[in-house]
């Protein structure tokens, strides 16, 4: 609160409010010298422009989080859209991020890639918790994001080999995943009649309250790979799913796919199989914005073909 202040005695008293671009650098240089050489490096020109953006970005008083530190707040305030700011604060309150989590989540486009598959009221909604999620595709993206394994996307490697950085890095995996999981088993065998089936990776979340499958595949999804998904997804609807539980998801978590190859493959309207691609580097934003403009010219034209 006291940057906060700071903030806003620059802009509203010594600069009355008026976003004059040469007195606010004479004016935060001016200040600088007169706090610097009493109070230290915290008093600097650079963070007394930041105290004057960060009162700027967030003017009213009860907008501005204890729960957040203030390294967490000078992240937020870089960024100039303030629904994309509303939902960072929201997620991190919500999942309690450190420092280096909130700026992994931003540097992946976490707010964009929601919006891929998603309405922007319906991201808010889930990351304010005034709405629980219904279907997996509102806390499932497409892309995910896969830095933080360590592999090279230039490199040939298995699937098994996928599957073990997982396991190696699965605090960072959980929250690539989203809001609510926690791991179940690994290569989890499936016995069906003297034949043996092994499933990669299962976990559950407890938010949609049901078991989540992933397969990985570091090819181009195939459907027979969607196939063999949908017997896992029934196995565990028919055998491991409890009553009071919703039915399972299965994610094909792939180095290319085809959506109309997914499309076509899946009865029509099927919300438990999703095609997820994966991604060994993190996207630029331009990257994030094509893709949500692609979505949205795709939305755009169902909406008129149902019109029409």
């Amino acid at each position: 609160m006291m940057y906060w202040r700071i903030g806003k005695r620059i802009f509203e008293e010594e600069q009355e409010g008026k976003d004059r671009a040469d007195y606010g650098k004479f004016l935060t240089k001016y200040i600088s010298e007169e706090l610097e050489p009493e109070y230290g490096t915290g008093f600097s020109k650079r963070q007394i422009e930041i105290f004057r953006q960060f009162y700027r970005t967030f003017p009213i008083a009860n907008t501005v989080y204890s729960q957040l530190s203030w390294s967490q707040y000078k992240i937020l305030i870089r960024l100039d859209n303030k629904d994309k700011i509303e939902f960072y604060i929201a997620e991190t309150i919500k999942n309690n991020w450190t420092v280096r989590q909130l700026e992994r989540q931003i540097y992946s486009s976490l707010y964009e890639r929601l919006l891929i598959s998603n309405d922007k009221e319906g991201v808010l909604a889930v990351a304010r918790n005034e709405k629980h999620p219904s279907e997996a595709k509102e806390i499932i993206k497409d892309p995910m994001i896969l830095e933080f394994l360590g592999l090279k996307r230039e490199n040939s490697y298995y699937e098994k080999d996928l599957e073990s950085a997982i396991i190696t890095h699965l605090q960072d995996f959980l929250l690539e995943l989203g809001n609510g999981f926690s791991f179940v088993a690994r290569q989890k065998r499936i016995h069906l009649a003297g034949d043996e089936f092994f499933v990669d990776l299962v976990f559950y979340n407890r938010l949609l309250q049901c078991f989540v499958i992933i397969e990985i595949k570091t090819h181009k999804l195939t459907h027979q790979d969607i196939g063999q998904l949908q017997m896992y997804v029934n196995y565990y609807d028919r055998k491991e799913k409890l009553p009071h539980e919703n039915p399972t998801i299965g994610i094909l978590l792939c180095a290319d796919k085809n959506d109309a190859v997914v499309k076509f493959t899946l009865p029509e309207g099927e919300k438990q199989i999703i095609a997820s691609q994966y991604q060994l580097y993190l996207p630029t934003e331009k990257q994030l914005l094509d893709e949500l403009s692609k979505e949205l010219e795709s939305f755009d034209e169902k909406e008129n073909k149902t019109e029409t």
